[in-house]
């Protein structure tokens, strides 16, 4: 299919991928209140979850259980949307995978996995749904400080990262000179408290965190930069601090501070 417009004719929907927990869960319930929506359409793996969010919304809920991870999971989502034609007025993509550790001791399958779902499925993601959506619609890409600066020990995900940021930022110019209105936006947190971490996190290669900051507040913020036509948003002072400095410093020397923290 042609990346073209398509005539919407469907409902007015918001998508969510990765919505069964951490930002994305938290994504479906800020979305819910702003009640704009015919249906909440949201994705991810498990769906026990997915049907369980339905109690917790007033908006009409279509889970669709896909591992996005899975080229016929995007398949499924392409075939889908072609016959509803949702009028898509915002894509969240907050599915996401992470492993942190040394790189030569993490598993070669879960470091592709960080490629496959972080950039990969964003990727497609975002293609298959802008042409169901109109000026005014948005897109938020689920992203991570990370993105800014080489990170040892979590190098495949701050790696994917930097991809997401890169492209976010270059798709949201590209829609603009198109005269699209479609605003596309990285959203870049620093620690989050969320369930990622469980899986995330298997030994004690990474222990000084700083600051964990609560997923609302990541939101809060960065559906307010979507109102002010920012294309990253970065939550909280610290972390705004610490982007300023992976821009001033030699990235070798930000990698020797955030080895130092972590006592390597």
């Amino acid at each position: 299919m042609e990346n073209n417009t398509v005539p919407a004719t469907g409902k007015r929907i918001a998508l969510i991928t990765g919505a069964s927990s951490g930002m994305g869960r938290e994504f479906v319930l800020a979305l819910d209140r702003q009640e704009k929506f015919d249906e909440l359409w949201l994705v991810a793996r498990r769906r026990e979850r997915l049907e369980a969010l339905q109690n917790q919304v007033r908006a009409t809920v279509r889970a669709i259980p896909l591992d996005l991870g899975l080229p016929s999971s995007l398949e499924t989502l392409k075939t889908l949307l072609a016959e509803e034609k949702p009028d898509i007025r915002v894509l969240v993509n907050a599915s996401g995978f992470g492993r942190f550790g040394a790189f030569t001791a993490l598993p070669l399958d879960d470091q592709l996995k960080m490629i496959d779902l972080n950039a990969k499925a964003l990727v497609a993601v975002t293609y298959l749904a802008l042409p169901y959506m109109k000026p005014g619609s948005c897109v938020y890409e689920l992203d991570s400080l990370s993105a800014f600066q080489p990170v040892p020990y979590i190098n495949v995900y701050g790696a994917t990262k930097a991809f997401v940021l890169s492209f976010s930022r270059a798709l949201n110019v590209e829609l603009k000179k198109q005269g699209r209105g479609i605003h596309v936006m990285a959203v870049c947190p620093g620690w989050v408290r969320t369930e990622f971490f469980e899986h995330a996190v298997l030994d004690d290669t990474i222990t000084y965190y700083n600051r964990f900051f609560n997923p609302q507040e990541v939101i809060e913020r960065a559906l307010r930069d979507m109102k002010k036509g920012k294309d990253v948003s970065v939550c909280g002072f610290s972390i705004r601090a610490q982007v300023l400095l992976t821009k001033l410093l030699p990235h070798g020397v930000v990698m020797e501070i955030w080895c130092h923290q972590q006592k390597k």
